[in-house]
């Protein structure tokens, strides 16, 4: 089955995640490998969604890396969530009319 083409808010969300979850493992001081090993998936997983390749990885995979990093899910969620909602903002059109 063919997957279908992310929407730009999708993509921003999995950027973010991917920059939260690399951020939180360059401060651990510890390597993809290590982390990957750790948290029981593949040094590609762990590559290919820190450089944003896998925008929507598995919840499980998710997990257990937010896990080895010592982040919890709640915290990976607020903050992609709280950029989706400034994308909205952002985006909203602003009513500039005069009464």
């Amino acid at each position: 089955m063919a997957r279908r083409r992310l929407d730009p808010a999708a993509q921003r969300r999995g950027q973010r995640l991917a920059s939260r979850l690399t951020q939180a493992r360059r401060a651990s001081g510890r390597s993809a490998e290590a982390v990957a090993r750790s948290a029981g998936v593949s040094v590609e997983t762990v590559r290919s969604i820190e450089k944003g390749r896998t925008a929507t990885p598995e919840f499980f995979t998710v997990a257990a890396l937010a896990s080895e990093l010592g982040l919890s899910l709640d915290e990976l969620y607020e903050h992609t969530r709280h950029t989706a909602v400034s994308d909205l903002v952002r985006n909203e059109p602003t009513n500039n009319a005069s009464a």
